[in-house]
């Protein structure tokens, strides 16, 4: 009977407003554990970002599957998750042997293996074949043959041992695709980073040097996983579009493959231009997301952002006349951070008119430059990270912030933002290129969407949102028919009891796509309202196989004095 291994992506110590933050399992799981099924090792990756919220289960999956070995995956802020799970796992079986890796363990590698007797071993950097070639050791039984292992570290009679470390995979495409084996979302182009950000622990954890897989090999993953239903991608490389070459062929060959998906990328305001934006939106990418970090040039110089306020105005302007939304990072808190600073953001940010913005404050992580200068300058070692904690936040280090002042700075952007958000989408612009507006088309509607049940439905800070909606679903039909566009129009005039508007726009979305369900149910449901029970059940029951459809059938009845048949509907929809 073989080895039994798990790898595990454990769970972190503070909640998140955005869940997507913490709970998706990094690509890399994928790839180690496709290299193992390839290899013939009975592996399952478990996402037990959550866990923590029933952790009586934690011993009792672990008692049912029993691992020979835990990996886990370790992201720095869920150190403490894995440090957990791990301590549970040990008291359930002694023997089973603890593996943590990924970017959190790599640069802390010494510091779990001295204060830690839960972790066996510790992968550095790139994972793949440092923890097959452990697991191949530990498998025959050769536990000698471990010190030859490149890219790990372990305890050996007491001591802290370090390999030699293992050599970056230079052909990316060797590895077997992730997609043969499992399904997911997140995708990524290439390895290692040719920027230096002080923040970013990138660098040092894939390399400067940028390694890619072939166009191939990319749309041969995505083909896979869009087989598998999936029609939504991230991008997660640090800068998908550094080849241009390379990205305008993926995008020309998932056209002529039919991919019918869309996704979203990231990238820098000085690698992007017109032509690489027009593929990509042709392709179904639908947001880019770009780091900006400040509008003050000395903090931007000071995180090592070597971008001008030239190159991002650029940027965002020529992403966002094609359509793809234009998303910003901004970081707060940093280095000579002060309410000029943040007033120069602002003025930015008025600037490039972002439809989307992200605000984080400013973190220091192990491998990062930032983190190296704090530590030194402090005369600190890893031994700070023994505190239960997530982070060390940089305000924390600087006598002239405070927790106060932070707080104030975010509240000041995030209103802001809020409140230009209108505007910014008012001056929306695009390239008039018939060929894409079918794309201009989606554009909008999804961006209505937005408003209207999205992301910034709920927020109050946000004026006139509904209006806003109702003008982008507008602009949407102005490119061409489009189902999302007519659902949400109608929908607007059933909140505002404008049934008789509903109805007509509603029967011109029908018109157009005969067959939507959502469609002829909310058309149905307007009739309903103005009385014409016959005429919404001419729809409704055609819908019989949808739970919304069974219920509103049975309230037709009901209007209409069938008791009969509104009981037999209802009977129906209570026992779905």
């Amino acid at each position: 009977m073989g080895m039994k291994i798990l790898l595990i992506y454990p769970y972190f110590l503070e909640a998140r407003r955005q869940l997507e933050d913490i709970s998706v399992v990094p690509q890399g799981v994928f790839y180690i554990a496709a290299l193992l099924k390839k290899h013939s090792y009975d592996v399952e990756i478990i996402n037990w970002y959550n866990i923590n919220e029933a952790p009586q289960n934690i011993k009792s999956e672990l008692l049912k599957k029993k691992p020979d070995v835990i990996g886990f995956s370790i992201l720095h802020a869920n150190r403490w998750g894995a440090i957990d799970i791990a301590r549970i796992a040990k008291q359930v079986n002694p023997k089973v042997k603890i593996v943590f890796g990924g970017i959190g363990a790599t640069f802390l590698w010494e510091h779990f293996l001295t204060h830690f007797q839960e972790v066996d071993y510790v992968i550095i950097g790139e994972g793949e074949y440092p923890f097959l070639n452990l697991i191949r050791c530990l498998d025959k039984g050769e536990l000698p043959q471990i010190e030859q292992v490149k890219g790990i570290a372990f305890r050996q009679d007491g001591q802290v041992i370090r390999n030699q470390d293992a050599e970056p995979i230079c052909e990316l495409d060797q590895l077997p695709n992730p997609a043969q084996y499992f399904g997911y979302q997140h995708v990524s182009l290439t390895r290692g980073c040719a920027a230096n950000c002080h923040f970013c622990g990138s660098p040092q954890f894939w390399g400067r040097q940028v390694r890619f897989h072939s166009s191939n090999y990319f749309v041969e993953q995505l083909f896979l996983l869009y087989k598998q239903g999936i029609k939504f991608f991230y991008v997660s490389d640090d800068t998908f579009t550094i080849n241009a070459r390379r990205v305008i062929e993926i995008c020309k060959k998932m056209i002529q493959m039919k991919l019918d998906v869309q996704w979203a990328a990231i990238s820098r305001v000085d690698m992007i231009n017109a032509d690489i934006l027009y593929w990509m939106r042709k392709a179904g990418c639908i947001q880019i997301s770009y780091g900006i970090e400040s509008g003050a040039e000395k903090i931007r110089k000071l995180l090592g952002k070597h971008i001008s306020d030239l190159q991002i105005r650029r940027a965002f302007e020529l992403t966002q006349k094609q359509g793809i939304m234009a998303r910003a990072y901004f970081i707060y808190g940093c280095p000579q951070e002060s309410w000029h600073t943040i007033e120069e953001t602002i003025e930015l940010m008025d600037a490039i008119k972002p439809l989307s913005a992200i605000f984080y404050i400013l973190d220091l992580f192990p491998g990062t430059a930032l983190y190296d200068d704090y530590t030194q300058r402090n005369n600190l070692n890893d031994d700070i990270w023994l505190k239960r904690i997530e982070d060390i936040m940089y305000f924390e280090t600087d006598p002239s912030l405070s927790r106060d002042l932070i707080l104030a700075f975010g509240q000041k952007l995030r209103s802001h933002f809020y409140e230009k958000l209108p505007e910014f989408v008012e001056a929306l612009d695009l390239i008039d290129e018939k060929k894409l507006y079918p794309q201009h088309s989606d554009f909008f509607s999804r961006l209505a969407l937005t408003f209207e049940k999205g992301d910034y439905a709920g927020i109050d800070a946000i004026a006139r949102k509904d209006q806003i909606a109702e003008k982008l679903y507008r602009r949407s039909l102005a490119y061409g028919h489009n189902a999302r566009a007519y659902l949400g129009l109608g929908m607007l005039y059933q909140q505002r009891r404008a049934f008789d508007e509903s109805i007509q726009i509603l029967s011109t979305g029908i018109a157009a796509f005969p067959k939507d369900e959502q469609l002829r149910l909310c058309l149905a449901i307007s009739y309903m309202n103005v009385g014409n029970y016959h005429k919404a059940l001419s729809f409704l029951l055609e819908l019989q196989h949808l739970k919304e459809g069974i219920y509103f059938i049975a309230k037709c009845y009901q209007a209409l004095n069938d008791e009969p048949k509104a009981e037999l509907y209802l009977k129906k929809y209570k026992t779905w």
